[in-house]
């Protein structure tokens, strides 16, 4: 009985010694073919004051999930826990054992099990159905391990990065990530400016005016918030950003200018059918090799077909000068060449010019995202994991669900101790 019984612990992986296999069986149930040990959890002593001089009361038959190497053939342990008298101190109490918790028919095992399936991208209905379990056990699971992804209010990273992205109910959340080492510092509920000022508030002075930047992206509303909290912050602007917004402007003011000409025109097809290449570097445009294009019956080369449409619009010629000459400064990182992009007199069409404003209004700003080795382009990254995230749940209807779940995508918790993590 006695190798029996070390030839199962060693194939469960169990070491607790009080535990004592006696038998192994297959059944049927709910048309599963189950694979069942029956074990006794033996009591060595009294939990209240350490006597041996113990009297049995019985046994509580308890059928523990434990996880299966086949998912078509769930486990059960079928285990026997003793009940004992105390003839030392009068007390009674029932034997109890690592593998399992207290009024708990899933083992520690599933559980960390379980928790290991949390941190990839997975649904929870897929994770219950492996570990033969209903999908109210893995979100238990997920919410006992909520606690450890407290905050502390005594020290900030010195750069930081905020954002917001879409979650529960599709209202719109606000996240700050360290932007050094990439790891997120909060998400809060909402992203008005009065929760975040709060929240931020709550960090001692030290903490606040240890913040050296703070990424954003154009959504100007997180910059009141930036001075309000942070008193020695700079704050930078994301260069994707500031990008995406002048070759947006530049888009507008091709399409308008292509709308003026007739849709069997040569400048027409110029213009709408090869847009790709009028945001592209000037350097990178194919100036040797010409192409036949059915849409304007010629072989022209890739410059050779910027160049041409261009020259339908001088609007259009100085917003393109000035889009290459804001490229060719950012790869240089030159402030001085950004301030003469900015503070240029040509017509480069009302949308562009109001692109052109903004980036004046918040010069500092701007030359801070050119010069400086910082951008949020770490938390866009992020949110794109958030994103799949709730695109795999198809959508949380619990905040703290969805909290757990992007805490959990860090993979901070595999640092953890086991015990920790399923404590209550």
């Amino acid at each position: 009985m006695s190798s029996f019984n070390n030839y199962i612990k060693f194939a469960l992986d169990i070491k607790d010694q009080n535990i004592v296999f006696e038998d192994y069986f297959f059944r049927l149930a709910n048309g599963y073919k189950q694979k069942v040990y029956q074990a006794v959890l033996l009591q060595p002593s009294c939990p209240f004051c350490g006597s041996q001089e113990l009297r049995h009361n019985g046994r509580l038959k308890t059928e523990i999930r434990y996880p299966a190497a086949n998912a078509s053939q769930p486990v059960i342990i079928r285990l026997f826990k003793q009940r004992v008298w105390c003839r030392t101190c009068n007390k009674r109490s029932m034997a109890q054992s690592d593998l399992v918790g207290k009024y708990c028919c899933i083992s520690q095992h599933s559980k960390l099990k379980i928790l290991s399936a949390l941190t990839e991208d997975r649904s929870m209905t897929s994770i219950a159905r492996e570990n033969n379990v209903s999908v109210n056990t893995v979100q238990r699971v997920l919410g006992s391990c909520s606690h450890q992804f407290s905050s502390s209010y005594d020290y900030l990273p010195e750069h930081l990065a905020f954002d917001e992205f879409k979650g529960v109910d599709r209202t719109l959340h606000f996240i700050c990530l360290d932007a050094d080492k990439h790891e997120v510092v909060q998400i809060l509920r909402t992203r008005y400016k009065k929760a975040i000022i709060a929240y931020f508030k709550k960090f001692s002075p030290a903490a606040l005016q240890g913040v050296k930047t703070v990424s954003l992206d154009l959504n100007f509303y997180y910059q009141d918030i930036v001075r309000a909290c942070f008193p020695k912050a700079e704050i930078v602007l994301d260069r994707f950003h500031m990008v995406q917004m002048l070759t947006r402007s530049f888009n507008s003011l091709r399409v308008q200018v292509m709308k003026k000409f007739k849709k069997i025109s040569r400048e027409y097809k110029l213009l709408k059918s090869p847009w790709k290449l009028y945001l592209k570097k000037y350097q990178a445009l194919d100036k040797i090799h010409p192409h036949y294009n059915w849409h304007y019956k010629d072989n022209l080369t890739q410059e050779q077909i910027v160049n041409e449409g261009i020259a339908c619009s001088t609007e259009l010629t100085n917003a393109y000068n000035l889009l290459q000459a804001f490229y060719d400064a950012l790869a240089a990182k030159d402030p001085l060449a950004i301030k003469e992009v900015i503070h240029a007199k040509e017509e480069v069409g009302w949308q562009m010019h109001q692109t052109l404003l903004t980036f004046k209004h918040n010069l500092k700003a701007v030359i801070n995202g050119i010069t400086l080795n910082y951008s949020n382009g770490c938390l866009e990254g992020f949110n794109r994991k958030i994103k799949q995230i709730e695109r795999t749940a198809f959508g949380y209807a619990n905040f703290h669900n969805l909290l757990t779940r992007i805490r959990l995508a860090e993979n901070k918790v595999k640092e953890k101790e086991p015990s920790s993590l399923l404590a209550a």
